[in-house]
This record gives structure tokens, C-alpha cells and sequence, in this order.
């Protein structure tokens, strides 16, 4: 099949990209900078040039393709400024809202629209798991800084965007990807960093570590991705994580193991703010309790190979660079 990536140069887009690749696949890769992703056009996939805003000679890409995965947005990996959490915001929305008319103007248009989203959209809580038929979405939590209601809003405003689309795209298939951390070994990554910060000893509990973290590993993102595309019977939000997420105390504990590092210092909430700052992140990040699970995906009979984070994290510190 052809599949066209819209922002497909980053760490996700990356690993789906490999994959799809080796299965065969055409893949095209739209990008603000195409020059600069030398792996994918290794591989063999081509690269064209989009802004993410407006339309242009890449909609010739979409017509007659099979399968677009957008995965277009600037990275949540730093400081949340207003200009930032804008930046976050119209990089989601706009990419979402022109590859709809790009869809709605092929005459012949793919069958599926996968499109990224976010588990943010859940509500931070510890008192119960968020599926899609009966989480939370986020927002209104008292508790929380009056900020992370703007990252809640980005992710319903992508999902939106997609929503908006579907009366001109009725051939199409609309599938939103809440997606959690996805874990892979590739530098740079998320697997990756939480390691180099381990092996640093700062891998222990973060204000005490209670909130949970939801992950998926590479190897099921991707395997999630291609079931999802066989499976005409679904659409609308799917929650692409394992369905084992657990509290960041544990999640650092077993990751420490699975590297062989015995000590992890535990970070106060200020002391997170300051190596947020450090490393020109948010603490939303490392806060957030994101209690997120697959329940669409397991009730239509997908199975995970990594369930839990145990085994994931021993078979992803096998593949990485680092010692």
C-alpha cells in the first residue's frame, strides 16, 4: 500500500516509517525540511516538501494513496511559553485541518485518515483508568496548574480539526491515535533520555511518584498502526498505550533494573522544576498522572507483545546504544 506521513521526520515517525518500509510499503514523507531526514530517503522513501498550513503540490501525494498517518506538530519537548504552547497549538490544528481539504479535494481519496493525538487529553487522577468509552478528559481539575488546561485544549482542538473534515471526507475513514509515550531505543527518544537521566542517578520517584505513566512500546505502536488500518469497523478515538500503566516510582524503579543502576535519587517538586528548567522542558511532563488504557483496541482483539514494563524495558536497554 502507499502510505503518505505528513510530519513524519520525528522520532514516531521515524520508527513507523522503518517499519512500513520492510513490510513492503510505499511510504511518502511530507516534510518542512525534507532535505534534512537522510535515513528515510536511505530506505527508499520519498520526501516532499509541505508548510503544514496551506495547500500545494504535495495533495498530489494523497490522491490515489491508501493510508495518511498525520503525524505533524511541534515537539512538547520544551519550555511552555505562550509563544510555545501557540506554536504547539496551530502546528497540530493547521496540519490537521488543510490534509482534510487535501482529502476532500482527491478524486480519489485514501480510505483511512489515521490521525495523532494524545493521551494528555485525560484527566490527571490516580482513582481510575481512562479508556475511551469511560475516561475523563481533562481540563477542570482544581488541583492541577492552570496551564495544563492548555495542553488538554490542544489535543481536543487536533482532535476537532479532524472531526470538522469528516462531512467533506465521507469516503475516508477518520481514526484520532490518543497516543502515550512510545518507547523505542532509537537516540534521542523517550526510552533514551529517561536513561541517560538514570544513569545519572536521577531515576527515582518525582514528588513522591504516585502519578501514573502510560507507554507503548514501538514495536505495538506500530503493529497497532497497521491493525488499525485493516479494521474498517473502527473509527474515532483510539487509546494507543499498553494496558499495564503504572505509578512513575515503579515505571523508574523497573527501568533502573532493566539498565542494572542501583540507585535512583527521589526529586521533590521544586527540584523537578529546576531540571525542568535545566533541560528547557515542562514538568507537566514527568507530573501528569496519565492512567490511560487501551480498551478499544483490546476489545477488538489486538494483542500486545509488550504488556507490561518490565519486559519492555529489558528488551528495549537490549537494543539500545547505551552501555
Amino acid at each position: 500500500m502507499k502510505y503518505v506521513i505528513p510530519g513524519g521526520t520525528g522520532q514516531v515517525g521515524t520508527m513507523l516509517e522503518r517499519a512500513l518500509r520492510a513490510a513492503g510499503h510505499e511510504v511518502v514523507i511530507l516534510s518542512r525540511n525534507p532535505d534534512a531526514n537522510t535515513g528515510a530517503r536511505a530506505r527508499g522513501s520519498r520526501q516532499v516538501p509541505w508548510d503544514g498550513r496551506t495547500l500545494g503540490p504535495w495533495v498530489e501525494e494523497l490522491d490515489g494513496c491508501d493510508v495518511v498517518v498525520n503525524l505533524a506538530g511541534r515537539s512538547v519537548s520544551c519550555r511552555y511559553t505562550p509563544e510555545n504552547l501557540r506554536q504547539m497549538m496551530d502546528s497540530r490544528v493547521d496540519s490537521a485541518r488543510v490534509v482534510g481539504e487535501a482529502i476532500a479535494a482527491a478524486a480519489n481519496p485514501p480510505r483511512v485518515w489515521l490521525q495523532m493525538s494524545t493521551a494528555t487529553i485525560y484527566a490527571h487522577r490516580f482513582d481510575g483508568p481512562n479508556d475511551e468509552a469511560t475516561g475523563v478528559i481533562g481540563g477542570n481539575e482544581p488541583s492541577v496548574p492552570r496551564y495544563w488546561e492548555y495542553s488538554v485544549r490542544i489535543a481536543r482542538n487536533w482532535e476537532q480539526a479532524q472531526a470538522d473534515a469528516a462531512p467533506a471526507t465521507p469516503g475516508t475513514r477518520q481514526v484520532a491515535l490518543r497516543a502515550a509515550m512510545v518507547m523505542s531505543p532509537d537516540r534521542g527518544g523517550v526510552f533514551d533520555v529517561l536513561s541517560r537521566l538514570a544513569r545519572l542517578g536521577l531515576g527515582g520517584p518525582v514528588a513522591g511518584g504516585r502519578q501514573y505513566v502510560s507507554w507503548i512500546h514501538e514495536r505495538d505502536f506500530v503493529r497497532a498502526v497497521q491493525f488499525l488500518v485493516d479494521r474498517e469497523d473502527i473509527d474515532g478515538p483510539v487509546n494507543l498505550a499498553a494496558p499495564n500503566p503504572l505509578p512513575q516510582r515503579e515505571f523508574m524503579r523497573t527501568l533502573r533494573e532493566a539498565r542494572r543502576l542501583p540507585l535512583g535519587l527521589p526529586a521533590t517538586r521544586w527540584m523537578a522544576e529546576l531540571g525542568a528548567l535545566a533541560l528547557r522542558t515542562d514538568t507537566e511532563l514527568l507530573l501528569k498522572s496519565r492512567r490511560v488504557v487501551p480498551g478499544r483496541l483490546l476489545k477488538a482483539g489486538f494483542g500486545f507483545d509488550f504488556q507490561h514494563w518490565a519486559a519492555a524495558a529489558r528488551e528495549l536497554a537490549a537494543q539500545s546504544h547505551l552501555p
